[in-house]
């Protein structure tokens, strides 16, 4: 099971951690889930539950955009092309998503619950993604890419105005994108069933200075 909270700076996007990479389109490789040697939260039904005081302290400390109370109970590392994603008895509520670009992970939240987590993909240095919060402007399921010769772009959700997008993509180490965020394409699927227009997606690198 996971652990949750020894060392709070560590604990980022569902508890997520990744190694680091010699990959010059990527920073970060073989993304795998925290483990730490502290007194776990009571887990239920694959998940983690965090006390009062650990969700308010990594609110407090900006490793989540909002308070949580679950995460997903992921034992085993996460690879390129994997995801997770369990929403059986999360109750309804807005849906909000977390990107961290260091990590190179992706969370979604149901309320304060983590439904999903997943690698992604993110912008080479040519072409960063950039960071801050972004309501979802658009959703396009069949969508293609103008610039970049007809390019597949699978439940495309639309972040800004200039064309970044969260995408089903061929997520691989080594790979990155033109700025938009690229996960699994059936992850992606399940991600464009659970939001609509105007939730927030919240994109930070702590090293740009840009936290969730």
């Amino acid at each position: 099971m996971r652990l949750i909270l020894l060392l709070l700076p560590a604990l980022l996007l569902g508890g997520s951690l990744i190694a680091e990479s010699s990959s010059p389109a990527a920073r970060a490789s073989t993304p795998a889930r925290i483990r730490h040697a502290a007194v776990a939260p009571a887990a239920m039904d694959g998940r983690v539950r965090l006390t009062a005081d650990q969700s308010r302290e990594a609110f407090a400390t900006g490793h989540y955009a909002r308070p949580i109370a679950t995460l997903l109970d992921v034992s085993t590392p996460l690879r390129f092309g994997e995801y997770k994603w369990d929403d059986k008895g999360v109750p309804a509520n807005r849906t909000w998503v977390s990107i961290d670009l260091k990590r190179q992970l992706i969370s979604v939240f149901r309320g304060p619950h983590e439904i999903g987590t997943a690698v992604i993909l993110y912008g080479a240095t040519s072409r960063e993604t950039p960071v801050g919060t972004f309501p979802i402007l658009a959703k396009m399921k069949h969508h293609v890419s103008i610039t970049y010769d007809n390019a597949p772009m699978p439940y495309t959700l639309r972040l800004t105005r200039d064309g970044v997008s969260i995408h089903g993509s061929n997520v691989r180490d080594g790979y990155a994108t033109h700025g938009c965020i690229g996960v699994p394409v059936e992850f992606a699927a399940k991600l464009f069933d659970a939001v609509r227009t105007g939730d927030k997606v919240v994109i930070a690198d702590p090293d740009r200075g840009g936290a969730a």
